[in-house]
């Protein structure tokens, strides 16, 4: 077997079938390791013949490598469910995968955003380089619950062509998961030690809104760049305030974490 594509999923009967439509004429199977969807995530996977396997939520990295150890391909598309692959970048994998003479074992690949139906291709969010072809031995993620990082002793080649990230569909979308988002990314600083002060929560977000609206250019992606500029401003000031708050009083401990925060 050549390739198999590798996914983790929790209710994603949203954006799953266009990711699967996307990695058909390249994958030979698809895993996916799902951490208890209640929408019709599963019924839309086994429609594309996926090997649909349900495990509680570990953190993105143990689940990322729950994924990988299943596939039986010599080589690993690791993509997340709200990814597309450009038909540029089907090309391009099997063009390497194919070639005999590759002594390559690991790209990453650019990541162009989608947020609110626009391609942002400014302000950081065109290029944004991850991780997402390997050998299936040359690596492995490590066990960060949020912010998990391939880790491996080779080298890594970069894949211009893109994948599509359909980051929000809505702004409905960006804020059901921007509390989730921002309580994992508090509770991970927490499990850091990390200490927090009137600078990360009242300075920092605006440095990160000049950051992308100006010196990255996001102003020249409209409406959409003012947009995502001010909220991503706004999650770094909630993140770093919900740390103060479990330093403070431990709110946010306590809560079960065995499903999925997406």
């Amino acid at each position: 077997m050549k390739i198999s594509v590798a996914m983790i999923t929790f209710n994603e009967e949203k954006i799953l079938k266009r990711t699967l439509e996307s990695v058909k004429g390249i994958a030979d199977e698809i895993v996916i390791v799902d951490s208890g969807s209640t929408d019709l995530t599963e019924e839309i996977a086994k429609e594309y013949n996926a090997k649909f396997h349900k495990e509680s939520w570990k953190g993105y990295g143990p689940q990322r490598n729950s994924a990988i150890e299943k596939c039986k391909g010599e080589w690993i598309l690791n993509i997340d469910a709200d990814e597309e692959i450009s038909e540029e970048l089907k090309d391009k994998i099997l063009s390497i995968i194919n070639d005999e003479q590759n002594k390559k074992e690991i790209f990453k690949i650019n990541r162009l955003s989608v947020c609110f139906g626009k391609k942002l291709k400014h302000g950081g969010w065109g290029t944004s380089y991850a991780i997402r072809l390997f050998k299936k031995e040359s690596g492995l993620f490590n066990d960060n619950t949020v912010h998990e990082a391939f880790e491996t002793n080779k080298e890594i080649f970069k894949i211009k062509e893109n994948i599509y990230h359909h980051s929000y569909l809505t702004m409905e979308d960006y804020f059901n998961r921007f509390n989730r988002y921002t309580t994992e990314g508090a509770k991970d600083y927490y499990r850091k030690k990390k200490k927090v002060n009137i600078f990360d929560i009242a300075i920092n977000p605006i440095y990160k809104f000049v950051k992308m609206y100006i010196f990255r250019l996001g102003f020249l992606d409209g409406v959409e760049g003012f947009v995502i500029a001010s909220t991503s401003s706004l999650y770094s000031m909630i993140k770093y305030f919900k740390l103060r708050e479990m330093y403070k009083n431990g709110s946010y401990l306590q809560k079960d974490n065995n499903i999925k925060n997406r």
